[in-house]
């Protein structure tokens, strides 16, 4: 009779990390920081996603391309996104960028990728952005939190004009955003990134109706490209997941929006409040 794997806590760069088996699913498991949920992986069924807004930004993904992908995650975690695409998108080349090296060093050791075309540096996801080639990628998906804030210098125009010149003339940014009513940092994000974007931008929401309707805080996933997106598959997937979401895009949308955030003025994203994101 096999024993059951026991939990991980070790020091990380920023913080206490924690891997807990879950006891339903032989080889997964989540990953914690201080006590805030980060990841979700099962190493046996890569293509899984335990977290909603993690199916949200995969939505957005593998709605807008049905072939592979060359894509920038921006916050590595314990790969979890990349996974998915390297089975949904066979073929894609990843490059994810993680700025704390001792959770990078814990997550290749417990939960090493087996899955080909993903390649991890331990970078700030800003300085590593400016450095990449222009026209790189297809996809820039911005999901780093210091704690469960997200940090300042990549809340900005100018950090936005970057991901802008990184990604293909028809690319597709994404971000994981947290944010309660009145959706002060929400509103100034989605002014950030159609700034950057130009006039030329498309950009939609994504968020459980519980959160737009400002009766608690949690995340809203924001895609933006200067392409149409792919809202009547976007609608259907959200609509049909265990977790329904909406889809916010026109009028709504302009209503959320608020000013520009610049370098000069940048702070991190609101502190979520006590119990929001914790677990254990």
């Amino acid at each position: 009779m096999s024993q059951e794997p026991l939990p991980v806590t070790r020091a990380v760069d920023f913080g206490t990390a924690k891997l807990l088996p879950d006891l339903d699913r032989p080889r997964a498991w989540l990953l914690t920081v201080d006590g805030a949920p980060q990841s979700y992986v099962d190493l046996d069924e890569p293509a899984h996603l335990e977290f909603e807004y993690v199916r949200r930004v995969a939505y957005v993904v593998e709605s807008c391309f049905d072939t592979p992908v060359d894509a920038v995650h921006l916050g590595g975690g314990a790969l979890t996104l990349p996974r998915r695409l390297a089975v949904t998108r066979p073929g894609s080349r990843q490059q994810v960028v993680e700025a704390d090296r001792a959770l990078a060093a814990l997550v290749a050791e417990r939960l090493p990728s087996r899955e080909p075309g993903i390649a991890v540096h331990t970078a700030d996801a800003r300085e590593w952005l400016t450095a990449a080639p222009g026209g790189s990628a297809d996809v820039v998906v911005t999901d780093v939190f210091g704690g469960s804030r997200v940090p300042a210098h990549l809340t900005t125009v100018e950090f936005l004009r970057e991901a802008v010149r990184v990604l293909r003339p028809d690319g597709v940014y994404v971000a994981n955003l947290a944010d309660a009513d009145p959706f002060a940092f929400l509103g100034s994000q989605l002014a950030t990134v159609r700034e950057a974007f130009g006039p030329d931008a498309e950009l939609c929401l994504l968020a459980e109706p519980a959160v737009l309707r400002g009766r608690r805080f949690g995340n809203a996933v924001l895609a933006a490209t200067r392409r149409p997106l792919p809202l009547e598959e976007l609608v259907r997937r959200c609509a049909g997941d265990v977790f329904p979401a909406r889809v916010v895009t026109g009028h709504p949308l302009r209503d959320l929006t608020r000013t520009p955030v610049h370098d000069a003025r940048a702070v991190p994203s609101p502190e979520p409040p006590d119990g929001a994101f914790t677990v254990g």
